[in-house]
């Protein structure tokens, strides 16, 4: 038998909807009277929020798990620790008989943690992996305080099964939260501070209720006072309704903002990846994205050394590239998930090929958003504040695009305020000195 721990604190990787669960298990600990640490090497309890999309995912995780256990015992001091997320997920046994950690809780049952910890410090077997549908959020503590810009996760799970990816057996079939309690949430966090709402889901654009779909929730959620504005993410294409398109032309909070991955721009290679659209209709899609709102930010995702990938084939990719324009993008090696069909794929990808078809695609990218960046000169747009900057008098805050904005003058955080853009980097802009608050 151990003693509880008094203080906690929560390390997060991976995706959006990572940093919401992590921010939402911090609360449920501090509802419980532990006090958050700085840092894991000082906390009593460390929770290692883990991803598992990328490879290499469980032996960082054994890695991090080594380092807060080194930097701990220089002081002689054991903490606690609870390994949550995917990985906890995935391999969940496997990291309680190799690790010999204290907790380990899956991404669908981390509302059960205080009970955990509590069971851990009794010195019994603290494991949860199940994946009851949704019961976490009725389980989770009210909003209190969150910054200007906060994350609401909205719908859960995938059922697209791409080849290449694990979200479905680590997250589960796709279900969508009620719409009730969501808008009671998104008020909640209104209340507690937030100016803007990002709505989060592996497939967030499939979020349906009796209600409707995703356009009607924020067409709802735009009706609420004080919240001025509103993003969502990660959208699939085939999910883009011509109601969520309308949305995007009609509801002023709803920011010209739309993340789409496309993962690759040749038809053979998104048949392999089980992507169920072509490249033909992504393109007319995003033709019709832009009819309705013509100065909408395109993001995506790429995949490049796909199993079986030609050079030819990712010469398509690039062309797709230069056919969007996109604002900003991710882009990624494949990496082989063990359990998806595409980890047995022959011709896997030579690394170095991959290296080199990495590094020009995201020669292109950059090159694109370096372009939406500069064009963005001169324009006057509303900047939310969200915090101080590196300098003494800067605040740093979002564009509507989701650009970062370095401001330099009078405001204060979670304000919007009206600004011109003066220059352009390739990361960020930096607004002319003068401000004013925004109507």
């Amino acid at each position: 038998m151990r003693s509880s721990p008094k203080t906690f604190h929560v390390k997060s990787f991976g995706c959006q909807m990572n940093v919401y669960d992590g921010e939402r298990m911090a609360e449920l600990m501090a509802a419980q009277g532990l006090t958050a640490a700085s840092d894991a090497d000082s906390a009593d309890l460390v929770v290692l929020n883990t991803c598992h999309i990328r490879e290499k995912a469980t032996e960082k995780v054994y890695s991090d798990i080594g380092r807060v256990r080194k930097a701990q015992a220089a002081d002689g001091r054991k903490p606690m620790i609870a390994v949550a997320g995917c990985v906890a997920q995935a391999e969940g046994e496997e990291i309680v008989r190799r690790a010999q950690v204290d907790v380990v809780v899956g991404p669908q049952a981390y509302h059960n943690l205080p009970e955990l910890v509590a069971r851990a410090a009794d010195g019994k077997a603290a494991l949860d992996t199940d994946m009851p549908v949704l019961s976490k959020f009725g389980s989770l503590p009210r909003r209190r305080k969150v910054g200007p810009s906060a994350f609401l996760t909205v719908q859960e799970g995938c059922d697209k099964f791409c080849t290449y990816c694990v979200v479905p057996y680590t997250r589960g079939a796709e279900v969508s939260r009620p719409f009730a309690a969501i808008v009671d949430e998104a008020k909640a966090l209104v209340d507690a501070g937030a100016r803007e709402i990002t709505l989060l889901g592996q497939n967030v654009n499939a979020w349906s209720g009796a209600e409707g779909g995703l356009d009607h929730l924020i067409r709802a959620l735009d009706r609420i006072p004080g919240l001025a504005r509103i993003r969502y993410t990660t959208s699939h294409p085939n999910d883009m309704t011509q109601g969520l398109i309308d949305a995007h032309r009609d509801v002023e909070s709803l920011m010209p903002f739309l993340h789409l991955p496309v993962q690759a721009g040749n038809d053979r290679v998104l048949k392999a990846m089980n992507r169920s659209h072509t490249r033909d209709s992504y393109l007319r899609l995003i033709d019709r994205i832009r009819a309705a709102r013509p100065d909408i930010a395109l993001s995506g995702d790429f995949i490049v050394g796909f199993p079986g990938e030609t050079e030819a084939e990712f010469t398509d990719t690039l062309s797709l590239v230069d056919a969007v324009g996109y604002a900003q993008c991710f882009s990624f090696k494949y990496s082989p998930r063990p359990g998806t069909p595409a980890a047995d794929m022959a011709d896997q990808i030579a690394p170095a090929v991959m290296e080199d078809r990495l590094a020009r695609l995201q020669a292109a990218l950059n090159r694109h958003q370096a372009a939406f960046n500069a064009a963005t000169v001169g324009r006057t747009c509303q900047v939310l504040l969200e915090r101080p900057g590196k300098l003494p008098g800067q605040l740093l805050g979002k564009s509507p695009w989701l650009q970062s904005v370095i401001v330099a003058g009078t405001g204060a955080i979670g304000e919007l305020v009206e600004v011109e853009i003066a220059s352009a980097g390739p990361n960020s802009l930096v607004a002319a000195p003068t401000i004013r608050a925004a109507a």
